[in-house]
């Protein structure tokens, strides 16, 4: 069974919800989730794993330092990460908020990292992004993800 990744950082408790949403659309499409809150993720994991999606806040912009300083610290794993699959989600607090661009930088990391980005062509193009509490959108949105991600995850790897 292919074993992914479900971390985040989350202040309000929307981006926490999220990434609940999503461990549990992926464990219904057999693979081993592992939700962990990103400041208590062990760096050295991350090589056991088939898959990463990874869910910040917006802020100003772009993900919340917790998540910068995991991403800092994937470092260490450069080139023994390629080939893995990667997804990404946040939360913001108004429309237009730069969701997107949150979602792209934590995107371009992995991508540097040599893992395997999928767009999304019927939800949120990058990833999900939820203004306020996850709603029904965000559910569909997160469907959305958990299937093509489980496809990613079970081609790849």
């Amino acid at each position: 069974m292919k074993k992914v990744l479900v971390t985040y950082y989350s202040r309000s408790g929307n981006t926490e919800k999220m990434a609940r949403m999503i461990a549990d659309s992926l464990v219904t499409r057999d693979l081993a989730v592992e939700l962990i809150k990103v400041e208590e993720v062990d760096i050295d994991t991350l090589p056991s794993y088939d898959g990463f999606i990874v869910g910040s806040p917006n802020y100003f912009g772009t993900m919340a330092w917790p998540v910068k300083k995991f991403i800092d610290e994937s470092v260490k794993y450069f080139r023994k990460l390629d080939g893995r699959a990667a997804a990404a989600f946040t939360s913001e607090g108004m429309i237009g908020g730069g969701g997107d661009t949150v979602v792209l930088d934590i995107l371009k990391a992995f991508l540097i990292h040599g893992c395997i980005v999928q767009g999304l062509t019927s939800a949120g193009h990058y990833g999900p992004v939820a203004v306020g509490a996850p709603d029904g959108r965000i559910a569909n949105e997160v469907n959305v993800l958990a299937t093509t991600f489980a496809e990613l995850v079970n081609r790849v790897r």
